[in-house]
């Protein structure tokens, strides 16, 4: 026959470990319907750790509302006997007979009208596990409370691995959300040293309570950064990365290992993160990263990419162990943290690279004169940092002027510059053996098409001759390139006027040059079209605001001009990627056959004095 009261007490409990978000939410619906099965007086639930320490036991008799709760730490080290393997295991026995060292419900037992307890011992994790005892008398059905007692453990521990799987489905989603948001923070940069802060900071508090971050370098690893949700505990972090023996021996015999290690208690002795003691033996607050109940957990993961070691990351953990993160979880940050280092890494190198490329396209150092203000300016544009085609140059002539060039090859990279560096030293060396602009440009447009040249380049030459009364007369010819403009001593802006087919498209081309005087303290300005053509949200070209720009800088020196002008265009644009290339002279008056008297030594002598 069905026992419905029964059947539907299962039901509602079966309902109620659906919704539970702990197994001690079960009690009320597992406690009542028990102690309504005929011959049942009381009911005792406990739960044990993994080293036999009740931590929890609860008792309600029949007809009472009100259970009694214990929360304990008490050690049993004789409850191992009780300890079930995979298996619930359901006991019978004597109130009587019952070891205080093996059964704490014996208090509780023995209380109770029944003179024997019917108990079922249960796993709930590898933590831990549970017993529910009944008090029975000898009215009970004994086939009928086993059978419901099973079924109530049954539901228990189904309600228990139910949490545990919701907690790690939870937990696996937290861990991916954090795992996706640290790879945007991460690759939101290609500067190394924001790359390893922001390592750092990623996984604290969500991971660890604090961070260290070494890179590895031939000497060994590197301190590079660190992070830790105390203050005073991050200073005492940085110092350890920095400084500790023990902490840098560990890394060093770590290598290339790729599985991460987790330490504590014993492991850490002599450690920044041991715990201190004081000279009367007692327990004391830790070094570095100890701050809280918990002992302190450190993990070391191997942060490798592309087939190399680049570092280590080290999390120092203030929590309990149900809290940490697993293998699986750490390897995964460790990768995603290890390619966002060496994208940064290789991206500096790159970046080195094209600077160091870049520096020899262009001259070491401007000729000096009493007769010119010279100066240059040269700003990258393409965040992928190839190099540019823009060039420039000044080169002194053998009648006592001196020539202005600048350039700008289509495209970027190492096509680019090699039509850079083609274009630039065969224009020099013509100008320097006295050349007129001209002829210097056909023949570098002949050089090209005999080169077979895939790109194309504009460029413009001006000579700057000194004339007696101290002005200069300014001769400009331009091969499709932006046309100079003239800062006037008085603030107008006047453009060069300038024409001529671009370099290495046709094969006999010839080029026009066109003459005008500077007076002193003119400036002449020649720029790349990555100048002009920087462009503002609204759609405007710097060139539409540029006269203006550079008539606000009247009686400025040239470094100054052409250092405002590219930091001015920088700021200008919202959209354009291309180099920037300025080069300034300002014409000082001084006549061709004023000589400079020599210093007096004196002079600098009584300046030291």
């Amino acid at each position: 026959m069905v026992d419905d009261t029964w059947s539907s007490a299962l039901h509602r409990l079966w309902q109620a470990a659906s919704r539970a978000e702990e197994v001690a939410a079960l009690a009320d619906d597992v406690y009542a319907p028990l102690l309504a099965t005929p011959g049942v007086h009381l009911v005792v639930g406990t739960r044990w750790d993994e080293k036999h320490v009740l931590r929890y036991m609860r008792g309600l008799s029949a007809g009472s509302d009100t259970p009694v709760i214990v929360a304990t730490t008490r050690s049993m080290p004789g409850a191992a006997v009780r300890e079930p393997g995979g298996e619930p295991v359901v006991t019978r026995s004597a109130v009587e007979g019952l070891d205080d060292s093996v059964w704490p419900e014996a208090e509780f037992l023995r209380q109770a009208p029944g003179a024997s307890v019917v108990a079922c011992t249960f796993r709930l994790d590898r933590r831990g596990w549970a017993a529910l005892a009944l008090s029975v008398d000898g009215t009970a059905d004994p086939e009928v409370v086993e059978s419901r007692l099973t079924q109530a453990v049954d539901v228990i521990v189904a309600c228990h691995t139910g949490i545990l799987q919701r907690g790690r489905e939870a937990r696996r989603a937290s861990d991916d959300a954090l795992l996706a948001e640290a790879s945007l923070q991460m690759d939101s940069s290609l500067d190394v040293e924001d790359t390893l802060r922001r390592v750092a900071r990623i996984a604290v508090p969500a991971v660890a309570e604090g961070a260290l971050v070494h890179l590895l370098r031939s000497e060994g690893p590197e301190f590079v950064a660190a992070t830790h949700v105390a203050v005073q505990q991050q200073r005492a972090l940085e110092a350890a990365g920095r400084h500790d023996p023990w902490l840098a021996a560990l890394l060093a015999r770590r290598g290339e290992d790729e599985d991460t290690v987790f330490l504590s208690g014993a492991a850490l002795d002599g450690s920044p993160f041991a715990e201190a003691v004081s000279a009367n033996g007692t327990a004391t607050d830790a070094r570095p990263a100890r701050d809280g109940p918990h002992p302190t957990v450190v993990s070391i993961s191997t942060l490798r990419a592309r087939g190399r070691v680049v570092g280590s990351i080290t999390f120092v953990y203030q929590r309990p162990e149900a809290r940490l993160p697993d293998s699986a979880f750490l390897r995964s940050l460790a990768t995603r943290a290890a390619l966002a280092i060496d994208n940064a890494l290789l991206y500096e190198l790159r970046r080195n690279a094209v600077l160091s490329l870049q520096e020899h396209l262009l001259p070491s150092q401007l000729p000096e004169s009493v007769q010119w203000d010279l100066s240059a300016s040269y700003a990258v544009g393409d965040p992928m940092l190839d190099v540019g085609g823009d060039f420039y140059d000044a080169v002194p002539r053998p009648d006592g002027s001196i020539a202005l060039l600048i350039g700008d090859v289509c495209g970027r990279g190492a096509e680019a510059a090699a039509l850079t560096g083609l274009a630039r030293h065969t224009l020099r060396t013509l100008l320097e053996e006295g050349t007129d602009p001209g002829t210097a440009l056909s023949r570098l447009n002949r050089a090209l098409r005999q080169e077979r040249a895939s790109r194309f380049l504009t460029a413009v030459v001006a000579t700057l001759t000194p004339r007696p009364d101290g002005t200069a007369l300014l001769s400009t010819c331009s091969a499709g390139h932006p046309p100079p403009l003239v800062l006037r001593s008085d603030g107008t802006v006047s453009e060069v006027l300038s024409g001529g087919l671009l370099l290495g498209v046709l094969d006999d081309v010839s080029y026009e040059s066109h003459e005008e005087r500077i007076a002193p303290d003119d400036t002449l300005v020649l720029f790349t079209d990555g100048l002009t053509e920087s462009r503002e949200a609204g759609g405007a070209f710097f060139e539409s605001v540029l006269p203006a720009r550079l008539s606000a800088l009247r009686g400025s020196g040239a470094a100054h001009i052409a250092e405002s002008l590219a930091q001015q265009a920088e700021t200008f644009r919202d959209s354009g990627q291309d180099d920037i290339a300025l080069l300034v002279a300002r014409w000082t008056g001084v006549p061709p056959d004023a000589v400079l008297l020599p210093r007096d030594p004196r002079i600098d002598q009584a300046a030291l004095r």
